[in-house]
């Protein structure tokens, strides 16, 4: 911690940190801070030479809270949001400031949703969705009404018009929530209205995912959710995000038992391997360790996994070596490098 500190003293007083101190500083990829700048705006306030990135301690309190929340399980594009809104109310922005943060989502920006007035809905039965997307109450009241066609259409309207990505931070992840706030607080009541939504938004994921063909000579990805874990949506969308790119994938879903995970690495020789863990207590350190250790291929080529580690329950608890994306876009961009090689 020490070292930290002096790290951020010495880089504020020669003008701020450069993106890869900031990276080791928060224990993050410089390629998730760079996308965090460019797709959501949380990014340094001015930039050496008009092109460097140089982030001031302000900057780094910004990106602190923004990792806080993506840990807690917030979609990137909400917890960008909200950051950028809780930074507005502490501080008042200078100019270069505010003309840093001009480059948040906007209803232009791929996967930003835009508010709509009036959107929040007190009518019997809503779901809280807040002042999200026309299209997320819509999904939401379908789901409401286990109005079953309805939720096709709305999710295959949504992927169609934003594209996969979009969709999911913007349409799906919100009603998702949504839901599981409603149940929270009525109890069994909205069981069914989850359990029907999640099986139709899965469904839109494989209809999606199903229309191109993998392009020859890339790499696979393995994904898996860790012993006794069985949620599976957040690796659906990505299993649907690389095939949409055309990048192979093989998803073994929900509760894959290690000898069987052990055996599908071996047999498919995959690029990545991503472990999803929703909650601490599935998230294993010592399962990431031995997927790394697996080995395949002829004696003196013999290759191993890139292991990444995905979903909550990896907050405070990351192993050394596997690499740890912040969200769906970046999980997509590392796995594409990595197939790609």
């Amino acid at each position: 911690m020490d070292d930290a500190v002096g790290t951020l003293t010495r880089g504020t007083a020669e003008g701020g940190l450069t993106t890869g101190a900031v990276a080791r500083l928060l224990g993050v990829a410089p390629t998730t801070l760079r996308s965090w700048d460019r797709r959501y705006g949380i990014g340094p306030a001015s930039r050496e030479g008009g092109r460097h990135r140089r982030w001031t301690s302000a900057d780094i309190g910004l990106l602190e809270c923004m990792c806080g929340l993506t840990n807690a399980g917030m979609p990137p594009a909400e917890a960008a949001r909200a950051a950028l809104a809780a930074a507005s109310r502490d501080t008042p922005a200078r100019p270069d400031e505010r003309a840093s943060r001009s480059r948040a989502p906007s209803s232009h920006t791929p996967g930003a949703s835009s508010p709509t007035p009036g959107a929040s809905s007190h009518a019997p039965g809503a779901l809280p969705v807040g002042r999200a997307r026309r299209e997320c109450r819509g999904l939401a009241g379908a789901a409401v009404r286990l109005d079953a066609q309805a939720m096709d259409e709305l999710l295959d309207a949504a992927i169609d018009k934003y594209g996969l990505l979009a969709a999911w931070e913007s349409v799906i992840m919100p009603t998702l929530h949504a839901v599981g706030r409603k149940w929270e607080t009525v109890g069994e009541r909205y069981v069914e209205v989850e359990h029907l939504l999640s099986w139709h938004v899965s469904s839109a994921l494989r209809r999606a995912a199903a229309r191109r063909a993998p392009t020859a000579g890339s790499g696979v990805s393995l994904l898996a959710c860790t012993p006794g874990e069985s949620h599976t949506l957040a690796l659906e969308a990505l299993a649907a995000g690389l095939a949409r790119q055309g990048l192979p994938v093989r998803m073994f879903g929900a509760a894959l038992p290690v000898e069987a995970m052990e055996e599908a690495v071996r047999r498919t020789g995959p690029a990545a391997v991503v472990l999803w863990a929703q909650s601490r207590s599935t998230a294993s350190r010592a399962l990431v360790a031995r997927v790394e250790s697996i080995e395949w291929g002829v004696r003196g080529a013999r290759r191993r996994p890139v292991v990444l580690v995905a979903g909550p329950g990896w907050a405070g608890q990351l192993p050394s070596r596997a690499l740890h994306p912040s969200g769906l876009a970046e999980a997509l961009d590392v796995l594409a490098a990595i197939s790609r090689r």
